[in-house]
């Protein structure tokens, strides 16, 4: 495996560098302000981000996302890896470059799985960036770690589909652009166990379909973004809107989540760069009892241990890329798993020091720290709970010893 980036990417890493340091970077204090200068946190975007939106279409940084299509940038898993390292740096970068979450991964599929009508009404909109989407699985009365849990109904009539049930941590749907929302619900109760679910194109604005609230993370909105609960009454789509076919909801989940999970795992290693930036810069600045910060002992092992963890879990998210490229999303789950349960807790670790070097100011909305902790936190359940994962790796590790396909 040669991690050695090609002279495409190393120019595109300078171009996006130079981009986030003359135009994002010092922004992100005006998108704030301009947040909170609106009416409400949920009424408009920010003038900022359009704006910045249009610089980076017009620097050609635009949609680097989604390998094997022509409609991305084309490049792979593993050339897009540190590129997204470097958006994931602040958290208004993703979607300057059209590269967010969740629209990424609703991207991916509909192109996969979408019919032509779909690509049409939905998937150009989102990768011109005038619309954007949310995705709708997890449910509060259900553990939704277990997917087959999830009890929302689609049922057919006629030349529709019903859809009832309850939605949250739908992100993105707090967003007035957001006009589209992927739902998982169960279509057969009776089917095999991962044969009962399927996926159907919802659009918000149908009768039937309420946000209810919008849920706070520790604390922040993430607005105008933000995680909604959603009911969904009695709400009715036409039956093309279901995407692959009935009982086709894993065989998607498992073809969107597999990208999703590791474009996380690449910002979260920006996330934790800037981190460790911050701390080097804060403790080099700072004195106490009669000496830098920086001479600490302590604070030398933290910076070290940050360098270390950071290496090491690039160089498996590298490794995790390489492998969805060269064999497959479905042969590499046992790396995109690891990487799923290293990348956000080293990000925490990082972060904390980071936190714990600015003291106070570490706690505060001065820096970007806390909010970034906060983001990385959540990670460790949002593509499932890290033990969920574990579990995953146990069992295929218990597979290469199986001793009942020993012989004595």
């Amino acid at each position: 495996m040669n991690f050695s980036y090609s002279e495409k990417v190393v120019a595109l890493q300078k171009e996006l560098t130079e981009f986030m340091e003359e135009h994002v970077y010092p922004s992100e204090k005006t998108y704030k302000q301009q947040l909170n200068e609106q009416e409400t946190r949920w009424s408009d975007i920010p003038p900022i981000m359009e704006e910045l939106k249009e610089k980076a279409k017009k620097a050609g940084l635009w949609n680097l996302f989604l390998p094997e299509s022509e409609l991305g940038a084309g490049l792979t898993n593993l050339e897009y890896a540190p590129l997204c390292e470097i958006m994931g740096r602040s958290a208004i970068g993703p979607e300057v470059f059209n590269c967010a979450a969740p629209d990424t991964g609703n991207m991916e599929v509909l192109v996969r799985y979408g019919k032509e009508e779909h690509k049409e009404e939905w998937l150009r909109p989102l990768l011109d960036g005038r619309i954007r989407s949310c995705f709708s699985m997890t449910e509060p009365d259900v553990a939704s770690s277990d997917a087959t849990n999830i009890s929302a109904s689609i049922v057919r009539d006629g030349d529709e589909y019903v859809i009832n049930g309850r939605k949250w941590w739908s992100s993105g749907a707090g967003d007035p652009r957001c006009k589209i929302s992927i739902v998982m619900g169960k279509s057969d109760p009776n089917a095999p166990r991962y044969e009962q679910q399927s996926m159907i194109l919802v659009p918000l604005d149908t009768p039937g379909v309420k946000i209810e609230r919008m849920l706070p993370v520790f604390g922040y909105d993430d607005a105008p973004h933000g995680h909604a609960e959603i009911t969904f009454e009695n709400v009715r789509v036409r039956a093309s809107n279901i995407l692959l076919g009935e009982g086709k909801g894993f065989a998607i989940a498992q073809g969107r989540l597999g990208p999703g999970r590791i474009h996380h795992c690449m910002r979260l290693i920006g996330a934790a760069e800037r981190a460790l930036e911050y701390l080097c810069k804060r403790v080099q600045e700072r004195s106490t009892f009669g000496k830098p910060l920086s001479n600490q002992g302590v604070i030398q092992e933290w910076i070290a241990d940050s360098r270390i963890e950071i290496e090491q879990a690039r160089l498996l998210t590298l490794k995790a890329a390489y492998m969805m490229d060269t064999v497959g999303n479905k042969a590499a789950k046992a790396e995109i798993a690891m990487i799923k349960v290293v990348a956000p807790n080293m990000a925490l670790k990082v972060i904390d020091r980071a936190i714990q070097a600015f003291g106070a100011a570490g706690v505060s909305d001065d820096f970007p720290l806390a909010s970034s902790w906060a983001s990385a936190r959540t990670l460790r359940l949002a593509d499932g709970p890290d033990e969920v994962h574990r579990a995953q790796i146990a069992r295929l590790e218990l597979k290469k010893h199986d001793v009942s396909l020993q012989t004595v």
